[in-house]
């Protein structure tokens, strides 16, 4: 898989890889199953949820190693 950035939507990063959404949900992202968690940014569902968007794309890409 390519690598996630902050600017990828939920919606693709789940469907890119189903294995990310343990690691969002540990994050604090509860909601990415919503519709509208599907259509934002990495970077804008960090912001809303008070988590380091950099810290969680580094996670998202350390599990792939």
């Amino acid at each position: 898989m390519a690598e996630i950035t902050k600017d990828m939507t939920i919606g693709e990063i789940i469907n890119a890889d189903p294995n990310a959404v343990p690691i969002l949900m540990s994050a604090g992202m509860h909601c990415i199953g919503c519709p509208a968690a599907q259509g934002e940014t990495l970077e804008e569902a960090s912001m809303v949820h008070g988590i380091d968007v950099d810290a969680l794309v580094f996670a998202l890409n350390k599990k792939e190693q």
